[in-house]
């Protein structure tokens, strides 16, 4: 059983119920919708029906929606526009228009002009393009191209060290979220996240919903590794986005940041995402770089709860193939052990420490399973913190979206089960009836369960017991 959940994006080369359904066989968890490129309408489409392909399979997939975030972009130029180092390139702002006898385009954020002063770097396109302001007007910033290139449509900039003035939350992220939560989507990341003040913004705008969908801070810019522990405490999760966090870090920082990262979610209990050219060159190849291979595995090794495809599966020549390398990655490098920084978790709460000494029985008794049952998921969060070296982890809960929500942790398998809150002896003896039809559990396993009681005066206890089926 792979513990290393597999996220994987939605786009042309998977969006068909047949594809759909493939990847959900070949162990896809996690569905992300891309929502710089997704239509509303393919939205209302796609989350239907990856949950009614679930059922069929009996699989509660998740279901993510990444926000596009305060994106700077160029605007649109009717061929690409070719570029040697050295030349002047203008870019405009509301109605200006390039000098004549100049090359440029317009950008999309008007402040641009005031955000940006000489001696900035501008990164294009994802670093297929470099150049330096070296004057700003009113209506106009003018640069210097620094590298061989060329300029197409909508290209996204990025601004290493400068802090722009644009909302955390755009009015199109609005209406994205606003759409994400009339279809009980899972989980909502946010781009671009600065500082705590922009998680509280999106957690205001899930406020009074029935079952708000998970937070997931995006870590990719420098202003966010600043204030990087403090943004984690005020999510849900984390990802490391790698794409943008390499442009707009020193790139020979990345593997120090993203190893920081991973180890400060596991010492304070958020689960954490590594993402972004993780298989990018199977895109077009049908086969992984051995660089690649090493950088899943590392990932892996890590104990990260789950990895990430990007262009992979939406544009990419063989999606299937990219998410079978990633399970045979992942259940390979299980095998071989863990960083282990789960060693340093700061337990601050006696339910914390029961699970800890849960976890520490099943390790010792190398035990076929944990059992956990679970009401609004944190027994199951604080026990996939903990990370079992040998058991699998099954969350048995009464609610389908709560189950969703628990699939991006490491190590879980959800399971919907209707409990009695009078009879949780009962409720056990039905969830092993379960996994043992299911063939995950056999006569003379030994398993330990995590229970919840209620007492007389409406309390709730834990209990921890060891069970040989």
């Amino acid at each position: 059983m792979r513990k290393t959940r597999i996220i994987a994006t939605l786009g042309p080369a998977t969006e068909s119920p047949e594809m759909l359904g493939k990847m959900l066989d070949a162990g896809v968890d996690i569905f992300r919708l891309n929502m710089s490129h997704a239509r509303h309408d393919w939205v209302r489409r796609v989350v239907p029906e990856i949950r009614r392909l679930g059922r069929l399979r009996g699989l509660i997939p998740g279901i993510l929606m990444d926000t596009q975030g305060p994106s700077i972009r160029t605007g649109d130029v009717p061929e690409r526009i070719p570029l040697a180092a050295g030349e002047r390139f203008v870019f405009t702002v509301g109605d200006a228009v390039v000098p004549p006898g100049t090359k440029g385009t317009s950008v999309n954020y008007p402040d641009f002009v005031t955000d940006v002063r000489a001696g900035d770097t501008l990164i294009i396109d994802n670093g297929e393009m470099k150049m330096r302001v070296v004057a700003t007007h009113p209506d106009r910033v003018e640069c210097e191209v620094m590298t061989v290139g060329g300029l197409g449509s909508r290209r996204h900039i990025n601004l290493p060290g400068v802090r722009v003035s644009l909302p955390a939350l755009t009015e199109k992220d609005r209406a994205d979220v606003k759409l994400g939560l009339e279809l009980g989507v899972d989980y909502v990341a946010l781009s671009f996240v600065r500082d705590p003040a922009d998680i509280a913004m999106l957690r205001a705008c899930l406020h009074g919903t029935s079952h708000p969908p998970q937070i997931v801070a995006k870590i990719e810019h420098q202003f966010a590794v600043d204030h990087f522990e403090a943004i984690a405490r005020d999510s849900d999760a984390v990802m490391v986005a790698r794409g943008d966090l390499g442009i707009e870090c020193p790139y020979e920082e990345l593997p120090i940041i993203q190893r920081r990262i991973v180890k400060t979610c596991q010492r304070i209990g958020r689960p954490v995402i590594v993402a972004t050219h993780m298989l990018e060159s199977m895109i077009e190849n049908p086969l992984p770089t051995r660089a690649e291979i090493t950088d899943v595995a590392n990932a892996v090794f890590e104990q990260a709860d789950a990895i990430m495809l990007s262009g992979e599966t939406t544009v990419g020549r063989q999606p299937m193939a990219c998410v079978e390398v990633m399970d045979r990655i992942a259940r390979r490098i299980e095998r071989s052990g863990g960083a282990g920084y789960h060693a340093e978790a700061e337990l601050t709460q006696p339910r914390q420490k029961l699970v800890r000494s849960a976890v520490m029985l099943a390790d010792n008794l190398r035990a076929a399973a944990i059992l956990v049952f679970t009401r609004n998921g944190k027994l199951a969060r604080y026990t996939s913190w903990m990370r079992p070296s040998f058991s699998p982890i099954y969350a048995f809960c009464d609610r389908e979206p709560l189950a969703a929500q628990l699939k991006l942790l490491r190590g879980v398998t959800p399971i919907v089960l209707p409990s009695s809150h009078d009879d949780p002896d009962g409720s056990v003896d039905g969830a092993i009836l379960r996994l043992m039809r299911g063939h995950r559990l056999k006569r003379g396993d030994t398993v330990v369960i995590l229970v919840p009681h209620a007492t007389s005066n409406d309390r709730e206890v834990d209990s921890v017991k060891m069970h040989v089926v």
